[in-house]
């Protein structure tokens, strides 16, 4: 007998390997009947008859373990493939037009002079895909609704341009015009897909590969979300993302695979171009990247639907009794594929075939021409509508098709296959003349050799274009095509903003309570509270938002299933199928996917949502910036909060929760309007601000500016004042405004802070009129990023129109007439405050948290840092000793006296570990 170790367990793959077996003799029959199986009839038919018995137990509901991968061959068998519906011969010619154009416009972009590149290979390789999609697959939006969502792969817009201009959606002029945005405006087309660019065109930003992917996921299951909460019909909406199978090397591609399965979007697809190539080089030379790709997306919980060889390898398949063409294709790596793709057919029956005597009689009756084009089912029109209906068809589950296809097909010799293609951008002669004849296009040798090739068009009476036309009508309008159908919204009274601009009286609270408290008051809103979407990554309670879980309830597609163990207590943990709060997990990537797809809804489904993704500060712009930049291109709004924000001031959990850099992050983004407010007042302006700008009617009669808002807010305790009498409402949304006017003592000065700092200035204040005869004011910087950004602009005005008048920041006129020094203070580091500098008109000095942080309490923080009263008094004093208003025995006098040099010296405060 065996010894344990050697033994393997009887069953594995879900199923216990304890069972007892109560008929030793049945089993042994069906043993002796395999054992008799491979004796007499060989391991690959034993195999098969174990697959059709695994099949057949699926079919009764026996649960056995899912394979992880299959047969490199076609998911779909050529028995069970659909009727294809179209006219396959005129839609080769269309794709024919489609492909020249697409090559010739890269080509002429490197025109002399131009020199702007682009990409051929990577929608050469997916054209059909793209092409049976546009025929028969994509709905448009002239039904009202949303239509389908396509995340076009990035690199793959030569090809989409290529079509749009057959469809007379784009001129010659446009063509001529790729990548030339501003220097041939109005006629510009952008380099990949950028709604913020081509805001008529594009709707989803993809070329920064990983976030396709995860943004149709979000996309899928914000379609769903939006249903179950009765705001939009998206029932006939499908979202199809077309990737890269390098790009699924990307965390973001593969993180969060499992959300679809979870909530059964089987209105999803993904279709991943598997052309076997990074951009350099091969995916998986020494291995198989489909059947990787199939394992992955299996054990996730999709439908998976291989794509592998077109119809011409039907009948060799169909020969294959004993399995050997089949155990050939499974044994050959990618790198070998690769290979084949660039070599002859002679080379192919040798290497391929040639290992194996009923491997050559397969092919001994075909010749080298004909083996040369058994081709890969990517390719294969027929093939590809079986894929993409059984996907449709699919229910219960999200479905990936994994097609087989070559980078730089049809494209010559020269590109096809080649490690070097993704750098090719320019067609010699040979190239095009070999291009032409590959596509049976009646351009003529004159017209290729003098000058730039020619674009084609077969006319717009052909029967071609007429085709195209007819298929769109057919699916409800052209793809893609972005329009903005939504109306402004009612907004709240201002009554709604009360209670948060009467301050927290004697109760401490942290600026990130005060947002929450607002939050509920706009929720309650009978025109627009059902338009909120909350989205924190597994958080909420962090941030005091299990206050919703009762009413607004966490969204679920499946409920809540089960008795929660909080049951009992007023703020149980909540969900239901109808719930506004999206609980996305420990997932910020997540977490901004379903953001972006919130924010546009007002885009993708005419139907403004007010997403409010509250996080970790942390983690927010550092972690997902990429995607903040996804979120501006697709013209996404909505309120982004980095709660526990600030290098100290939740300092308690260490440096990696320390943010002191996410103020400067937010600056270098274009669409974001960052906010850093210090009370519960200014936090209302700028939220009711915000919700006017961004879902009001704007000047010019639009529904909103294409922004979104971010707000940092902190988890410190402090007492709101109540919102002063005669409030500055345009200094606190232009970005500062004076919170507290010096009473007493006789040497000015300024102090400008931030956020939680603004408190620390006020000590600062008390103690410089108290002990050192300084009359300071205390100003509150709501945001040094939207007074940087206006005096630039107003920089920008004054370079370019000499002759007008002159015009001045409002940083600059804001502060004429305070008597400096200017010192700045901020619990983040130094350059946040410096953008404002050059503008400030006075001696300008800042204070901030530079540095990694530590864990510590509040006080030994800041005392580190030289950022709190004691610091910014010193500051002070130094600044008004360099203008001989202090005598300079003073500044040792303060450090000592303050003890700035002893971070233990310092008042810990309010503790400040927890969030």
């Amino acid at each position: 007998m065996a010894s344990g170790s050697d033994r393997n367990p009887i069953i594995i793959g879900g199923l216990p390997s304890q069972v007892p077996d109560f008929d030793p003799e049945e089993t042994q029959e069906w043993l002796d009947s395999l054992d008799a199986a491979i004796d007499e009839r060989g391991r690959e038919r034993a195999r098969y008859l174990m697959l059709r018995l695994i099949e057949r137990a699926r079919e009764k509901r026996v649960a056995v373990p899912e394979m992880r991968s299959t047969d490199y061959v076609n998911t779909i068998p050529t028995k069970s493939e659909p009727f294809f519906p179209g006219n396959e011969e005129i839609e080769r010619k269309i794709l024919n037009a489609t492909r020249w154009n697409a090559a010739v416009m890269v080509s002429r972009a490197q025109r002399p002079g131009i020199g702007v590149g682009g990409h051929i290979a990577t929608f050469a390789s997916s054209a059909s895909l793209y092409d049976v999609g546009f025929n028969h697959f994509f709905r448009g939006k002239d039904e009202g609704d949303g239509g389908d969502q396509v995340f076009f792969q990035g690199h793959a817009s030569p090809g989409i341009y290529a079509r749009a201009f057959l469809l007379d959606r784009l001129g010659e002029q446009n063509l001529d015009a790729f990548r030339q945005e501003k220097s041939k405006a109005p006629y510009g087309l952008s380099s990949y897909p950028h709604p913020r660019l081509m805001p008529d065109f594009w709707e989803f930003p993809t070329v920064s590969m990983g976030l396709g992917p995860i943004g149709a996921i979000y996309q899928a299951r914000m379609n769903r979300y939006m249903h179950a909460r009765g705001i939009a019909d998206t029932s006939k909406s499908h979202v199809w993302a077309f990737l890269g199978d390098g790009e699924m090397d990307e965390p973001e591609s593969l993180g969060q695979l499992t959300i679809a399965a979870r909530e059964g979007l089987d209105n999803l697809t993904f279709v991943v171009n598997c052309n076997l190539q990074r951009l350099d080089g091969p995916v998986r030379g020494n291995g198989k990247v489909i059947q990787e790709l199939e394992s992955v997306f299996r054990g996730a919980g999709w439908n998976v639907i291989k794509l592998i060889w077109d119809r011409t390898w039907d009948p060799l398949l169909a020969q294959d009794r004993d399995g050997i063409l089949v155990n050939k294709m499974n044994t050959t790596p990618d790198g070998q594929f690769q290979t084949y793709a660039t070599e002859s057919g002679g080379y192919i029956r040798d290497h391929f075939f040639g290992d194996d005597q009923r491997l050559r009689a397969m092919v001994e009756g075909m010749t080298d021409d004909q083996i040369l084009h058994l081709g890969r089912g990517g390719h294969d029109h027929r093939k590809i509508y079986a894929a993409y209906k059984a996907a449709k068809e699919h229910q219960g589950q999200p479905t990936v098709i994994l097609a087989k296809t070559v980078k730089g097909w049809t494209l010559g010799p020269n590109f096809e296959g080649r490690n070097a293609t993704h750098q090719m951008k320019k067609l010699t002669v040979a190239d095009l003349k070999h291009f032409r004849d590959r596509l049976h296009l009646p351009i003529s040798d004159k017209e290729l050799e003098s000058g730039l090739p020619p674009y084609y068009h077969p006319g717009r009476d052909s029967e071609e274009i007429q085709y195209m036309h007819d298929r769109r009508k057919g699916l409800g309008g052209y793809v893609p095509t972005r329009v903005v159908r939504a109306k402004p919204l009612p907004l709240p009274e201002d009554k709604t903003y009360a209670t948060v601009k009467k301050g927290s009286g004697q109760q401490s609270i942290a600026t990130t309570m005060a947002f929450v408290r607002l939050l509920k008051d706009l929720m309650r809103d009978k025109e627009i509270g059902k338009r909120f979407v909350l989205i924190a990554p597994d958080e909420y309670r962090t941030f005091g938002m299990d206050s919703f879980f009762p009413s607004a309830k966490i969204y679920n597609p499946l409920g809540q299933q089960y008795e929660s163990v909080d049951r009992e207590l007023l703020l149980a943990y909540k969900e239901s199928p109808t719930g506004q709060m999206l609980h996305d997990g420990i997932s910020e990537a997540g977490c901004t996917a379903s953001l972006i797809a919130a924010g546009s809804a007002y885009a993708t489904h005419g139907e403004p949502l007010i997403p409010v993704y509250v996080f970790y500060s942390m983690f927010g712009f550092q972690r997902t910036g990429d995607q903040f930049w996804q979120m501006a291109d697709q013209l996404a709004r909505g309120f982004v909060l980095g709660a526990t924000a600030g290098r100290t001031t939740l300092t308690g959990e260490g440096l990696q929760h320390a943010d002191g850099h996410s103020q400067l992050l937010a600056s270098t983004n274009p669409g974001c309007v960052a906010y850093d407010p210090a009370f519960g007042f200014e936090i209302a302006h700028i939220v009711q601000d915000g919700l006017r700008r961004m879902y009001g009617e704007t000047a010019d009669g639009k529904p909103g500016e294409d922004v979104f808002y971010y707000l940092t807010v902190y988890n410190e305790p402090i007492q709101h004042p109540a919102e002063p009498e005669n409030v500055d409402v345009e200094g606190i949304l232009k970005g500062v405004h004076r919170f507290s006017e010096g009473t007493s003592g006789s040497i000015p000065a300024q102090i400008i802070a931030s956020g939680v700092a603004v408190p620390w200035a006020v000590e600062a204040q008390k103690i410089l009129a108290e002990e050192w005869n300084v009359k300071a004011d205390v100003w509150s910087a709501t945001s040094w990023n939207e007074l940087r950004r206006e005096a630039v602009q107003c920089e920008e005005h004054n370079l370019l129109h000499p002759e007008e008048e002159q015009r001045v920041p409002y940083v600059t006129r804001k502060f004429a007439g305070a008597e400096g020094p200017f010192v700045a203070v901020s619990d983040w580091m130094r350059s946040v405050p410096d953008q404002i500098a050059r503008w400030v008109p006075g001696t300008y000095q800042s204070l901030g948290a530079d540095g990694f942080g530590f864990a510590d309490t509040r006080g030994a923080a800041r005392r580190h840092f030289h950022i709190d009263a004691q610091s910014i008094v010193v500051a002070v004093l130094t600044e008004l000793a360099k203008e001989g208003k202090v005598d300079r025995s003073a500044l040792k006098q303060a450090v000592d006296r303050y003890q700035l040099l002893d971070v233990a010296a310092a008042d810990p405060g309010a503790a400040g570990g927890d969030a």
